[in-house]
């Protein structure tokens, strides 16, 4: 595991162990958790955006006619 040393208000620290501790987790415990949501959201953004790229075919709105429905 690596250490990271992060800069933040002192009171914002101290408030943040008092969270933490009501969780009955470590405040090193409670950014761990956070580290992995949040890059955890910036993959879903880029599997949503690989999503949309390959649907960029795809023309919201069209009305298929009778036969392109039927087609196979």
């Amino acid at each position: 595991m690596k250490n990271v040393t992060l800069s933040a208000d002192e009171d914002l620290i101290e408030t943040a162990r008092l969270v933490a501790r009501s969780e009955h987790k470590t405040l090193n415990a409670a950014f761990r958790e956070w580290l992995v949501e949040y890059t955890a959201r910036s993959g879903a953004a880029q599997d949503f955006n690989s999503l949309m790229a390959r649907l960029r075919h795809v023309r919201a709105g069209w009305r298929f006619t009778r036969d392109e429905m039927n087609e196979r």
